[in-house]
């Protein structure tokens, strides 16, 4: 395992936490990164954000920043948000990097129960090792401290890191009844990581699978969004059937081609969600917008993920064959607001078609090549003398697919198709 590297610490982010440990160093109290920060940068992983762990009380907190720097946003359970100088949250800052968002700062705790299978009923405060002992799993139950330059590990995570395994802090079963959701977690991490689950913990979730139920949809729909977006997202997606979570999150996948779909995952290695499920849709012997309808709902997707995927179940397979398809069937695609969802499904689903070059060179070209202005318009056929009716559509229709073919290039003898009033 690698030390940690410390020029991780140039990012604006992680310059702030570093300056929020001093600054609670200075006052007397121990602060250290902590969780996720710590795992990536040892695995030389830039993280996303940076987490401070201290023994000071959140009102202690609050008093080294005072209130009007700090939000405590989660202060029942220990956690207080530092905002960062003002000269970096002056909303007439010339550089956007530097309009950080507040740094979440926790008090080492231990947790009481969790009658709700979420949340701890009470928290206690305690050490650093009392922390750790309480966290989900030992990648994430790491800390740093930054005065001493040393990882402060409790639990065994740099071994794990070592062996690439993902294993909880202690009996996994105590871990998942305090949260449900940590049964997917599990599958996350090991998807993004590529990590294997280690088998003590892979059997707690083969045995009590059945009780991610009673997860809200919304929580589960935040972790399948990284499954479906990390590289290796079959191998999430095999493991969600392998441990009999997806009975219980997405029981279709029992009907997947996993060789097709391997293969498709491959070709689109920087994906949107989007295209992911469009994709993983694809390969699903179920009717696949059936099926949308229903995660829609279980996971809570937003109106346009569910709009975007399924203009890409709905055309996609039709831009792997349009190299010889009239334009005027082709160009209302391309002027869709989801089409780079579509072509970019196509392109996974067959990445050597000549329809999804001539497709992704449209998408990328002028647009006033691929979208230029009617010929006519609704107004031209008033002044014609038609009156407004369904016959309105058909008229503009015809005109406009033959403009797109070709077969019109001038408003002259566009207007001379108009029918007499």
């Amino acid at each position: 395992m690698p030390d940690f590297p410390l020029e991780i610490l140039d990012s604006p982010e992680a310059a702030e936490a570093v300056r929020i440990i001093q600054e609670l160093n200075r006052a007397g109290f121990v602060a250290v990164l902590a969780g996720g920060c710590v795992r990536d940068a040892l695995l030389g992983r830039k993280p996303k954000d940076f987490d401070v762990a201290t023994d000071a009380t959140p009102e202690s907190v609050r008093e080294v920043f005072g209130k009007r720097n700090t939000l405590a946003f989660g202060e029942s359970f220990g956690v207080i948000g530092v905002l960062p100088p003002r000269s970096q949250r002056d909303p007439a800052s010339e550089s956007a990097a530097t309009k950080l968002l507040p740094t979440e700062v926790a008090t080492f705790r231990a947790d009481g129960t969790y009658s709700d299978g979420r949340r701890p009923d009470h928290i206690t405060y305690g050490d650093a090792e009392a922390d750790a002992l309480r966290r989900d799993f030992t990648i994430n139950g790491m800390f740093y401290d930054l005065s001493k330059r040393e990882v402060v590990d409790y639990v065994g995570g740099t071994e794990d890191l070592k062996k690439q395994q993902l294993r909880t802090i202690g009996k996994a079963a105590t871990r998942f009844d305090e949260d449900k959701l940590r049964m997917l977690r599990a599958v996350r991490f090991a998807t993004t990581l590529g990590f294997a689950i280690e088998r003590k913990t892979f059997v707690a979730i083969e045995k009590y699978a059945d009780e991610i139920s009673v997860v809200s949809g919304e929580r589960i729909g935040a972790e399948m969004r990284r499954v479906m977006m990390a590289p290796n997202s079959d191998f999430g997606l095999e493991t969600l059937v392998d441990t009999g979570l997806s009975s219980h999150i997405w029981p279709q996948l029992q009907t997947m081609n996993w060789t097709e779909y391997a293969r498709a995952v491959q070709q689109t290695k920087h994906r949107s969600f989007e295209v992911a499920m469009a994709i993983a849709l694809f390969h699903l012997t179920d009717d696949s917008v059936h099926c949308l309808r229903l995660l829609f709902n279980d996971w809570k997707l937003s109106v346009a993920e569910r709009r975007a995927i399924e203009a890409a179940l709905t055309h996609a397979q039709m831009i792997t064959e349009c190299d010889s398809l009239p334009w005027s069937r082709l160009q209302p695609i391309l002027i869709d607001d989801d089409a780079e969802t579509i072509v970019a499904t196509a392109r996974a689903l067959a990445p050597k078609s000549r329809g999804v070059v001539r497709a992704a060179k449209a998408l990328s070209g002028d647009p006033d090549v691929l979208n230029p202005a009617p010929l006519v318009t609704g107004a031209d056929l008033i002044a014609s003398g038609l009156r407004p009716g369904p016959e309105f559509k058909a008229i503009l229709q015809s005109i406009r697919d033959d403009q797109l073919d070709g077969k019109l290039t001038d408003r002259e003898d566009a207007l001379q198709r108009l029918p007499s009033g």
